[in-house]
């Protein structure tokens, strides 16, 4: 049975890339796949390493169903270009810093997470750190659609 394997960036991996990864799956979980579908979550910088989530992306999660509380946060290693099959950025910075150590040949592992969800006007996850409890519900909001894009993606390209 194949294996897909799915790794959130953002910068610090205590907003974003946690909510991508904890949304992404529950929605995989779900849908029965979390078998053949592995997540992870990580940041371009390592500030934060082994820290949980955020607070507020924590209880935005969870009002809404999804835990995050089992998440650390790490930095993200050259080496996972080669372990993950996507690799997905939250903005066109971190996909700047990513194409920088994307080792060649591997280009094509790395995307901008909505451009999975090519119905909603913002084309970035906006970093939701310095603002209130709002923009971590657009977070979510945000993450939640292109999660079902990716999902079906997935679907189609690696399990039809």
């Amino acid at each position: 049975m194949k294996t897909i394997s799915v790794l959130f960036v953002c910068m610090g991996n205590i907003c974003r890339s946690p909510t991508a990864q904890g949304v992404f799956r529950h929605l995989v979980e779900q849908e029965g796949l979390a078998h053949q579908i592995l997540t992870d979550s990580a940041g371009t910088i390592g500030y934060h390493a082994g820290d949980q989530p955020d607070r507020r992306a924590r209880q935005t999660a969870l009002k809404r169903g999804v835990d995050l509380s089992d998440l650390r946060a790490r930095r993200v290693r050259t080496e996972d270009f080669e372990s993950f099959d996507y690799v997905i950025a939250m903005d066109r910075a971190n996909y700047n810093d990513l194409l920088e150590i994307c080792p060649p040949n591997h280009e094509e592992r790395l995307h901008l997470f909505l451009d999975f969800a090519p119905h909603l006007p913002e084309d970035e996850v906006p970093d939701p750190y310095y603002g209130g409890v709002a923009g971590f519900d657009r977070v979510f909001d945000l993450v939640e659609a292109a999660s079902r894009g990716l999902l079906q993606h997935i679907r189609e390209r690696h399990f039809s």
